[in-house]
C-alpha cells in the first residue's frame, strides 16, 4: 500500500469496522436489558407479528378469566339469596304443619300467620338482592318465554285412566282398585293468588273430570281453575304433558302415559299452588291409601309470565359470541305461590288461620321448596361450569404464553456471550483506530 497523507484508508476501514461493532454492541445491550430477542419489527418482521397476535390472545384470555371469576361471584350472590329462601321455606313447612294440627287454638294459628307474613316479606327482600346494581332473582333476568300455564300430572293412576273415568272405577298404576265408594266424600283444596279455595261433593256418579269441574266452581274461584276440557291434556292418555315457557314440549321421563291438567289462566296470576284431593269414608276417616294415589298430582310446568330475553351473558371466549348465557328465575313470594294480588290490587299472603287452609298450604310449601331448590341447583351447575371454564382459560393462557416466550424471549446466557464478544471487539476496534490514526504520522519522518 502506498504511503499517502490525504486519505488514511487504514483508519477509514477501522472506523467502518468499529461502527459495525458499535451497532452489534447496541443490539446486544438492548436484548440483554429487555430480555427479548425481538424488540421491534425490524428484528424479525414475521416473528414480531406472531408475537403481537399471541400477546393480544394472552391478554384476552386473562380478561375472559376475570370475566368468569366476576360471573361466578355474581352467581354465588344469587345462590346465597336462594339458599336463604330455601331455609325460610323449610321453617315455613314446619309452621304450616303445626298450624294443620288441631291442638292449636285460633290464637295459635294467628301467631303462626303473623310469622308466615314476616317470612314471606323476607322472601321478597331476598328476591331484591343486587350485584353491581343488577337485580338477580326477581324475575328480571329470565330467559325469553311466553306466558306458561301451571300444569300438574298424575303418574300413579292406571295408564288406562281417562278424565271420563268414574271415581269408583279408578285403578292404581298396578291395576288395583282404589276402592272409592259412592258414599265417600271428595274434598278439593288449592291456593290461587294467595287465596285458598275448598269444595266437597259425593263420589257417587262422579268422574275424574268432576274433580276439576268442582275446583273451578269453588268459592272464590272466579279467575282460575281447571274445569275446561281444553286444559285436560291427557284425554288420550299419552306421554305429553304440555309446553313450557320456552315453547318446548314436555313429556314424561320414561315415555309412559300420564294425565295432565292445567290452569285456565296462564302466567303467575293464574298460578294454582298446593292442589290437593282428599277422600273421606262414611266413617269420617280419611282414606290415606286412596289419597296417596288420587292426590299424587305433581307440578311439572311452573306458571311464568311472558318475558323478554333478559338472560345474563358472560363473555368467556376471545371471539364474539363465545359466551355463557344464564337465565335466573323469579324467586319472589308470588312466583313461589305464597302470595297473590286480588282484583282490587291488595296483596294477600298464604292463609293458615284455619286447619283446612293450613292443610292446603302444606302442598304449597312443598312446591315452593321444589322450585327454589331447582333454581339453586341450576345456579350451582353454572357455577361448576365456570370453574371448568376458568381452568381451561388459565391453561390456554399459560400455553400461549409459553409459545410467545419461545418466539420473543432472549436466551440470556447466549446474549451475554454475544454482548461480551461485541464489547471486546468494540474496544479492540477503538484501539486499532487510534493506531491507524497515529500511523500517518510516520510519513512525516520522510519529509525531514
Amino acid at each position: 500500500m502506498a504511503l499517502v497523507v490525504k486519505n488514511n484508508m487504514s483508519a477509514l476501514n477501522t472506523l467502518n469496522i468499529m461502527s459495525k461493532n458499535n451497532k452489534n454492541l447496541a443490539a446486544s445491550l438492548q436484548k440483554v436489558s429487555s430480555g427479548q430477542k425481538i424488540n421491534s419489527a425490524a428484528d424479525d418482521p414475521a416473528g414480531y407479528a406472531i408475537s403481537q397476535r399471541m400477546q393480544t390472545q394472552i391478554r384476552s384470555l386473562n380478561q375472559d378469566n376475570e370475566n368468569a371469576a366476576n360471573g361466578q361471584n355474581m352467581l354465588k350472590t344469587a345462590e346465597g339469596t336462594v339458599s336463604s329462601t330455601v331455609d325460610i321455606l323449610k321453617t315455613l313447612k314446619e309452621k304450616v304443619l303445626d298450624a294443620a294440627n288441631d291442638t292449636n287454638t285460633t290464637y295459635d294459628r294467628d301467631t303462626i300467620q303473623d310469622y308466615l307474613n314476616q317470612a314471606v316479606d323476607q322472601i321478597n327482600d331476598n328476591a331484591n338482592v343486587t350485584y353491581n346494581g343488577k337485580l338477580l332473582v326477581d324475575g328480571s333476568m329470565n330467559q325469553k318465554g311466553t306466558a306458561a300455564t301451571v300444569t300438574y300430572t298424575n303418574e300413579s293412576l292406571s295408564t288406562g285412566t281417562a278424565f271420563s273415568s268414574s271415581l269408583t272405577a279408578l285403578l292404581d298404576r298396578n291395576g288395583n282398585s282404589l276402592n272409592i265408594l259412592g258414599a265417600d266424600q271428595v274434598t278439593i283444596s288449592y291456593v290461587s293468588n294467595g287465596k285458598t279455595m275448598t269444595t266437597s261433593f259425593s263420589a257417587s256418579g262422579a268422574t275424574l273430570q268432576s274433580i276439576f269441574n268442582a275446583s273451578s266452581q269453588a268459592d272464590g274461584a272466579s279467575v282460575t281453575g281447571f274445569g275446561d276440557a281444553n286444559y285436560l291434556t291427557g284425554m288420550d292418555a299419552n306421554s305429553f304433558i304440555g309446553l313450557n315457557a320456552q315453547g318446548v314440549s314436555v313429556y314424561t321421563a320414561d315415555g309412559s302415559s300420564v294425565l295432565s291438567v292445567a290452569s285456565t289462566k296462564a302466567g303467575v296470576g293464574g298460578n294454582i299452588s298446593g292442589f290437593t284431593i282428599s277422600i273421606t269414608g262414611t266413617d269420617g276417616n280419611v282414606k290415606k291409601s286412596v289419597n296417596s294415589v288420587l292426590d299424587a298430582w305433581n307440578e311439572q310446568i311452573n306458571a311464568q309470565d311472558k318475558s323478554n330475553d333478559n338472560s345474563i351473558t358472560l363473555q368467556v371466549g376471545t371471539k364474539a359470541n363465545q359466551s355463557i348465557r344464564v337465565g335466573l328465575g323469579d324467586m319472589r313470594a308470588r312466583a313461589l305461590g305464597l302470595q297473590g294480588v286480588s282484583a282490587d290490587g291488595s296483596v294477600q299472603n298464604l292463609d293458615v288461620s284455619t286447619r283446612s287452609n293450613a292443610n292446603a298450604a302444606v302442598n304449597v310449601l312443598d312446591n315452593a321448596v321444589q322450585k327454589a331448590l331447582k333454581e339453586q341447583t341450576q345456579i350451582g351447575s353454572v357455577e361448576s361450569r365456570l370453574d371448568y371454564t376458568q381452568d381451561n382459560l388459565t391453561t390456554a393462557s399459560q400455553n400461549v404464553q409459553a409459545s410467545e416466550s419461545t418466539i420473543t424471549d432472549a436466551n440470556m446466557a447466549q446474549e451475554m456471550t454475544e454482548y461480551t464478544k461485541n464489547n471486546i471487539l468494540m474496544q479492540a476496534s477503538q484501539a486499532m483506530l487510534a493506531q491507524a490514526n497515529s500511523g500517518s504520522q510516520n510519513i512525516l519522518q520522510l519529509l525531514q
